[in-house]
């Protein structure tokens, strides 16, 4: 395996502008992540002119993107953790373990581990990048409509068992999901759904506005009804290095969690979100089997936080190798490539090794830079919980208020965000779970995309779902998860039987 334009990569990223540019990137990406609304698209889009104005070559240009990028990914952890207000989509499965434990007094910890995880994640999957971006491109290339219609399949049928202990609460915030995943413009035929003669809707209800109503603003109103105080919590523990057991305990969970995110990463179109939700599901059917996941289980937080900064290096292959944007951020990227007149494909690495050995090279050592800058500043972040109601609750809503406003320009999507969070509020003092709607809603619409493009090539006919080697895997994987949990559960109940029975004859339980 050739792998001297790593080396000259290398070169390129350790000279003294570009070490300084990416740690500029990975600084900036860090506090755009924990920033609710803003996310690495849009901190792409802001910086990317300015760079270009600037005069920076591409390769620059390119190591301070994937900075943001990959910063991105780190910083989107800290509101999740502290405040249970993710700061990007990948995010989501974050809060599920990482706010229960800083409630616990664990905020330093669930921070450290969170940041160890996401290096750990971030290094793996830029190893895979640098290694298999060709043969997992030619993978990439296999999955058309249908065999992605059959991943959603797979992600919605490990739904059943991810959150909650209450399968039917699940199902039913899934299906709300799916439905607020159809307002707005067929994708097909171009009518207008459940827009209420409201012309803002036609673009559908944006996932900004639906995160930042479910967590944010649900929050902020959950935090009032209770008036419970930050600092009570920070008092409990001050610690802010993780504990070795708990490092022991997610070894392998990060490693699973990172394959599972870096191929994710390589199917175009998925991104942290899907790698995330998959592998959360993945450690709590393999771990969890004193119902911890969801009450600040250390696995449940390590698990996506590897995922999303694995998934940030593999969404690199297509783009690089194919010229496909791997997710909405590397299609940001993907433009400024284009500015310079560089068309990325097949021969991109060997005419220009300079930009993808830059960029892989930059990514090995802004992992490095981001675990430097984050690690120390745990203790600077968690003084978040210390603040009084007064100052965090008004600062909640004005960030995510501003947040909103700043990105659609519109007063009717404030609206709608308030009104999703006195819904959610709602919601969560019935015991649901927001994690499930989330996912119904982002899977819901590449799955409806993606059903229609099948049935519009095969011309009507249902055997495209099923056609290719592919999909057959994926169904069989998807109805081995949905039966698997019942027949367990049989099986367990079983073994109770004959143990009860056992002991009330007085026999060993052999």
């Amino acid at each position: 395996m050739n792998l001297d334009y790593l080396w000259h990569g290398f070169a390129v990223a350790l000279t003294p502008t570009n070490l300084l540019i990416g740690f500029v990137g990975a600084f900036l990406g860090t506090l755009i992540g924990a920033l609710p609304a803003i996310g690495p698209i849009n901190g792409i889009a802001l910086l990317l002119p300015i760079a270009y104005t600037m005069g920076l070559p591409p390769e620059s240009t390119m190591i301070l993107l994937a900075g943001i990028y990959c910063g991105a990914e780190y910083g989107g952890r800290i509101s999740s953790i502290l405040l249970n207000v993710p700061g990007d989509a990948g995010a989501v499965m974050t809060a599920l373990d990482g706010h229960p434990l800083a409630k616990q007094g664990r905020a330093g910890e669930a921070l450290a581990i969170s940041g160890l995880a996401s290096f750990f994640g971030g290094t793996v999957g830029t190893i895979g990048l640098a290694l298999f971006a060709p043969a997992l491109a030619a993978l990439a290339i296999g999955f058309g409509p249908a065999e992605y219609f059959v991943l959603m399949v797979f992600a919605f049928a490990t739904l059943g068992s991810m959150v909650g202990s209450d399968p039917v609460k699940t199902l039913v915030g899934c299906t709300l999901g799916l439905m607020l995943a159809t307002v707005g413009l067929d994708p097909t035929s171009g009518a207008y759904r459940y827009t209420f003669d409201e012309p803002e809707l036609g673009d559908g209800i944006e996932f900004v506005v639906l995160v930042i109503g479910l967590f944010s603003i649900s929050e902020a109103i959950n935090i009032l009804e209770h008036q419970s105080k930050g600092g009570e919590i920070l008092k409990v523990a001050g610690r802010s290095l993780a504990r070795l057991d708990d490092i022991r305990r997610c070894v392998w969970t990060a490693v699973r969690s990172s394959v599972i995110g870096f191929v994710v990463g390589v199917l175009p179109g998925t991104g942290a979100s899907v790698a995330s939700a998959i592998s959360y599901m993945t450690e709590k059917r393999l771990n969890d089997r004193d119902g911890t996941f969801g009450k600040g289980d250390v696995r449940g937080l390590a698990a996506p936080e590897a995922a999303n900064n694995a998934t940030a290096a593999g969404a690199f292959v297509p783009m690089l190798t194919l010229g496909v944007p791997g997710s909405g951020t590397t299609a940001v990227m993907l433009g400024a490539l284009m500015l310079y007149n560089i068309q990325p494909g097949p021969q991109l690495l060997t005419e220009r090794p300079e930009i993808v050995g830059g960029l892989v090279a930059s990514m090995f050592i802004g992992n490095l830079i981001l675990l430097a800058l984050n690690l120390p500043m745990v203790k600077i972040f968690a003084r978040v919980l210390t603040l009084p109601n007064w100052i965090l609750v008004p600062s909640i809503l004005v960030l995510s208020v501003v947040g909103v406003y700043s990105t659609h320009s519109s007063v009717l999507s404030v609206l709608i965000m308030l009104g999703i969070g006195v819904v959610g509020w709602m919601l969560r003092k019935l015991d649901f779970e927001m994690a499930p709607i989330i996912l119904g809603f982002v899977l819901g619409k590449v799955m409806e995309v993606n059903l229609r493009n099948a049935l519009a090539i095969s011309g009507g006919e249902l055997s495209i779902l099923w056609s290719s080697t592919i999909s057959q895997v994926l169904w069989v994987m998807a109805l081995t998860v949905a039966v698997a949990p019942w027949f367990l559960a049989r099986r367990m109940k079983r073994l109770r039987a004959v143990e009860a029975k056992a002991e009330s004859a007085g026999l060993p339980e052999d």
